[in-house]
This record gives C-alpha cells, sequence and structure tokens, in this order.
C-alpha cells in the first residue's frame, strides 16, 4: 500500500497533461500511486495518458460530471494513506511530495498540509505568494491562524495540499454543489482548518499555470454554482478571521456577479458581509454601475496581459 495517493482530474488538458504527469513521476520521494480520473474529455487527453509505461499509474475514465465529482471518484479508489491533488495543467517541482511527506512526519496531528507554489503566468510573469503573519522561507510549522494567513494570497491551494485519507470520513469530501471552479476546494478546506490543525512548508515545491487553456476558472460565471458559506454563520460570530476570509470571497463573488450583470446574487453576497472587511478602493468599485465596472475589469485585464498584476480585494 502506498503512502501518498495523488489525483489527477482530467478534462480537455491534451495540451498539458505530459508535462503534468513527468513532474509527478519524477519526484524523489517514490512511496505513491497516481490515480487519473478522466472526467469526459473529448480531445486527446487519454491518448496522451495511455502513451505512458508506469504501473505507479492507474487510470479511470468516466462520464463527465465536474471537478469536485471526479476528486471525490479519486479519494474513494485511493490507497494512500494521505491524499494529494495535483490539477492536470499544473506542475510539481521533484521535491513536492518530499517535502509534505516530512510535514507529516513532523506535524501527525494536522488535517491539512500544504506547501509553497508559484503563480505562472507566463515566463517574465512568476509571482510568489504573500502570506499574512509567516515567516520567509526556510519555515515550516504549524499555522497559528489559517484564515488570516489567508487574507491575501490563500495557503492552501489544490495542487499543493496534502490530507490523510481519514480526514475525509469527519468532514466529508468536495461538495458536488458547487461547480466549475466556484469555490468547491476553499469550501473543503475551511471545514478542514476549522477541526484540524494545518501546517506549512515556506519552500516553493509546485506551480500553479495561469495561462492554461480551458481553465475551469475562466468559465461563464452564470453557469457556475458559487459556495454561499452560509453553513458557517454561527462560526462566523465568534470567529473574527474566519469572519473576514469569508467575506473576502463573498466579495469576490459578489463582484463576479455584477460583471455578469446578475444583481440579485451580488446583492446576497454584499448583505452577508461586514462593511469593515471592505477595502476602501473596493467599496467605490461596488457602488459603480454595471457598466462602468464592466470597462474598468477590461481595463484590468489588459494590464494583465501587459504582466501589471493588482488586486481590488486588499
Amino acid at each position: 500500500m502506498p503512502l501518498f495517493s495523488v489525483i489527477i482530474p482530467l478534462f480537455n488538458k491534451e495540451n498539458f497533461i505530459e508535462t503534468t504527469l513527468k513532474s509527478a513521476l519524477n519526484q524523489t520521494f517514490s512511496d505513491f500511486e497516481i490515480l487519473i480520473i478522466n472526467d469526459g474529455s473529448t480531445d486527446k487527453s487519454e491518448e496522451k495518458v495511455l502513451n505512458f509505461n508506469d504501473n505507479r499509474i492507474r487510470y479511470f475514465s468516466k462520464e463527465n460530471e465536474g471537478v469536485s465529482a471526479t476528486r471525490n471518484f479519486g479519494i474513494k479508489k485511493a490507497n494512500g494513506e494521505i491524499i494529494a491533488f495535483l490539477d492536470a495543467d499544473d506542475y510539481w517541482y521533484p521535491n513536492h511530495l518530499e517535502n509534505l511527506f516530512q510535514l507529516y512526519n513532523q506535524f501527525p496531528e494536522c488535517g491539512l498540509y500544504c506547501t509553497n507554489y508559484e503563480r505562472f503566468y507566463n515566463t517574465n510573469k512568476i509571482v510568489k505568494p504573500f502570506f499574512v503573519a509567516i515567516p520567509e522561507f526556510p519555515w515550516k510549522g504549524i499555522v497559528k491562524d489559517f484564515f488570516k494567513s489567508s487574507y491575501i494570497d490563500r495557503i492552501a491551494w489544490t495542487s499543493a495540499v496534502a490530507i490523510p485519507k481519514i480526514v475525509f470520513n469527519k468532514v466529508g469530501c468536495f461538495d458536488t454543489k458547487i461547480t466549475l471552479g466556484a469555490g468547491e476546494d476553499t469550501h473543503l478546506w475551511l471545514r478542514i482548518a476549522l477541526k484540524y490543525k494545518v501546517a506549512l512548508d515556506t519552500e516553493i515545491s509546485s506551480r500553479h499555470v495561469l495561462d492554461a487553456e480551458n481553465r475551469i476558472s475562466l468559465s461563464n460565471t452564470l453557469k457556475r454554482k458559487f459556495a454561499k458559506f452560509d453553513e458557517f454563520k454561527e462560526e462566523e460570530k465568534t470567529n473574527l478571521s474566519l469572519k473576514k476570509y469569508l467575506d473576502l470571497y463573498r466579495l469576490e463573488f459578489a463582484i463576479k456577479h455584477k460583471l455578469a450583470g446578475d444583481l440579485t446574487t451580488f446583492n446576497y453576497y454584499i448583505e452577508n458581509i461586514d462593511r469593515k472587511n471592505i477595502p476602501f478602493k473596493t467599496k467605490i468599485l461596488i457602488s459603480l454601475p454595471v457598466s462602468i465596472l464592466q470597462k474598468l475589469f477590461s481595463i484590468k485585464k489588459y494590464l494583465e496581459r501587459k504582466n501589471i498584476l493588482f488586486s481590488v480585494y486588499h
């Protein structure tokens, strides 16, 4: 029985899956299996995977159900003690599983293990995250306040986390009611962080590839079912950092819906936010008419293509 089960959900990533899979196979830590779950791809993704001949790979193919159901399928099929996730267009450096293994050995009481990562936009723009109240590299340890440390950049990112399989028995798996990258991963991380300690290694060992084609996060807002976070309202009353953490997500989701012209959902999210948690510049943005907000968003996307990045959420 392997220690790690690496779960790779696959949907129409023929141009990326080879590089991703090679990065997983080339780990310095060798006690793992890889489960590739083809979620109804219509391109040559399956052909690319079947070209690999490695007994650590277990390949499954099923009808398209979305990324949450696909990851849950992999969790149920996994033989490993620890589940690690890798999206089919992301990348691991060779020491990634080794770093997770060391975290697991050093902090066995945790329910979520995270390593640092970089965001790759293009060869000229690679960004390192900033975590609030976390020391710079080299540091590894228990995160004192997972929610506060994730105000600016998120400590837990899907292709850089590992979770003991037993934890899913306590908190459940990915919520399939949340679809198309609209908060299903965040929803699981915070459920775990409310019940377990979280460990972090600040060494970068993975890459979030943001120039990839067909990213689910680029899907049309009105086709997605976003996390509501209503089940955490009691915890928010006494956990102020959790409240701000969720309000920042509510703010992001609100703006997406206003840009899409869905003012009903926009108002739903805004009404559940403590105004003290909205940055001043964002208060101005959410007060603007839809047409002006859309123009500003177009300018933001243009600047991003010029490698000028900024956030309206802090």
